[in-house]
């Protein structure tokens, strides 16, 4: 099974659109962001087979031109009228854009509201949603097995093995879960954030993960154990909050993050 996602990016303007107008910039997306306008990003992934003349799963042609006269008067509609955007992406998929195009099934969309804050719909779980936030922190660890020898430390960890650590900018995604209240929101960001920054930020940030961190006494720190313990000392903080955690990815570079859900 394949899947194609396509981003169409677009801005939310307080003046009115001319509908005649055709887009100049596709980078910078359509319509063109004006005065203090809304910048958005909506991704639309489709999943099915591919078509065999073509080869393509559905012409991305299509995906821009659906999304184009259906999403985004709606999204339009929906932010301009103050409702809250989880109310928006059920909106989309149940309305506008269910079996507009035949030839795949529509798997997921993602409403980017900013570099670090998502809303998305994801077919097997409407109608529920998930509220994705970013947040980072710096911490230096060191990766040593203390049931190995020294050179077989140096092996298999190289300059990660440096017995007086080394640093990292980490990212971290925390993804929630759940269905959106009478007011289509599923949790309030500040809320959100706080939550993420008691439990987590505060106790990382500007530390030596295997020597101040409780957790990391006994633990390695590679990205994949940070998500571990990143998403057990969330999950408590999130119960009975209305919205479940989903997963937690942890970015340690550019090029290397891990996933962690249960």
């Amino acid at each position: 099974m394949f899947q194609l996602t396509r981003e169409v990016r677009f801005a939310v303007n307080d003046e009115a659109e001319d509908p005649g107008e055709r887009p100049t910039n596709g980078f910078g997306g359509f319509p063109t962001l004006r005065g203090m306008g809304r910048y958005l990003e909506l991704r639309v992934t489709l999943r099915g087979a591919l078509d065999s003349q073509s080869g393509y799963l559905c012409n991305i042609r299509q995906i821009d031109s659906v999304v184009r006269q259906r999403a985004i008067p709606l999204v339009r509609r929906e932010l301009q009228g103050g409702r809250a955007t989880g109310e928006a992406m059920v909106a989309l998929w149940a309305g506008e854009l269910a079996g507009a195009w035949p030839q795949a099934t529509l798997s997921r969309l993602s409403l980017r509201l900013s570099p670090y804050y998502s809303v998305d719909a994801v077919l097997s779980e409407l109608p529920m949603i998930q509220v994705s936030q970013m947040f980072e922190f710096s911490a230096a660890h060191r990766l040593h097995n203390p049931a190995l020898s020294p050179e077989e430390n140096l092996r298999l960890y190289g300059k990660c093995n440096n017995p007086h650590g080394h640093g990292h900018n980490y990212e971290v995604k925390v993804t929630l879960r759940g269905e959106p209240d009478e007011n289509g929101r599923l949790i309030d960001l500040s809320h959100f954030e706080r939550l993420v920054r008691q439990s987590v930020i505060d106790k990382f940030d500007h530390k030596h993960l295997n020597v101040e961190v409780n957790e990391f006494l006994n633990l390695i720190p590679t990205v994949e154990n940070i998500a571990k313990v990143v998403y057990q000392l969330l999950r408590p903080a999130f119960a009975g909050q209305g919205a479940r955690l989903s997963s937690v990815t942890v970015w340690e570079t550019p090029k290397t993050w891990c996933e962690y859900s249960e």
